[in-house]
């Protein structure tokens, strides 16, 4: 599969959402997130409009100038707007020029969709609660948890501890795995190559750790060493496992 290309801030952008499936709240930060991705031009919610359910959608809609796309509930306890979001997705890959997707949604029913998506080479932000399947968190170029990540405003979410951190195997291997691939002879590597690196192997970010940046993730495990250098173009930080 293709990496996607690095975004720019005018890149296009087409935000599908499943409202019955994503909460209305979380909206500000959503518009706020795919912002630093480029503009987005296409905004469409799915869901049949009549339930009750979708009144917090409703009530955002035109502050955000989402479209409502109503689909009828065609046998009890299921609804065609899934589909429809699929098509219209397709629609877009076919006769738009749009760099990245977005789609709100916990539902891995989309997988498929987003395996799709990025086979052409197309860049994919998820969100939706944690109680997303993992497939589908993995199939999205970032995933992002609604329930765990805080806009400034919000109180902040208790970070986990060092130990906590440790005993995510998946994570301690996947930091490794990335220093060790960028590091000089000294095992040192530049943190925004080993983001990079990580990156490249499927969703991440730090903030569904409870931390703004990967600096203060890696800071927060005591198995890495940190250090700072002050240069004509700024500061760069590198990292390296621990002895």
């Amino acid at each position: 599969m293709p990496a996607p290309a690095t975004p720019s801030p005018t890149d296009s952008i087409a935000l599908l959402i499943d409202a019955d499936n994503a909460p209305a709240s979380r909206i500000d930060f959503i518009i706020a997130e795919l912002a630093t991705y480029g503009v987005v031009n296409i905004r469409r919610a799915y869901g049949n409009w009549q339930k009750p359910e979708l009144a917090g959608w409703q009530k955002v809609l035109h502050e955000y100038a989402i479209q409502p796309i109503q689909h009828f509930d065609l046998v009890k306890g299921k609804n065609a707007s899934d589909m429809a979001l699929l098509i219209e997705a397709m629609d877009i890959l076919y006769t738009k020029n749009v760099g990245t997707f977005c789609l709100v949604s916990s539902d891995c029913d989309f997988t498929p969709l987003v395996l799709r998506l990025r086979a052409d080479g197309k860049q994919v932000i998820g969100f939706g609660g944690k109680n997303a399947a993992a497939p589908f968190v993995a199939s999205c170029t970032r995933f992002l948890y609604l329930d765990e990540v805080r806009t400034p405003a919000q109180t902040p979410r208790q970070k986990p501890t060092s130990d906590q951190l440790k005993q995510d195997t998946k994570l301690i291997q996947m930091l490794r795995r990335a220093i060790e691939a960028q590091a000089d002879a000294d095992g040192w590597a530049f943190l925004g190559g080993v983001g990079s690196h990580i990156a490249n192997q499927g969703s991440f970010d730090s903030r569904n750790y409870g931390f703004p940046k990967l600096g203060d993730l890696v800071a927060a495990i005591d198995l890495f060493e940190l250090k700072k250098t002050q240069g004509a173009n700024g500061t760069t930080v590198q990292v390296r496992i621990r002895e």
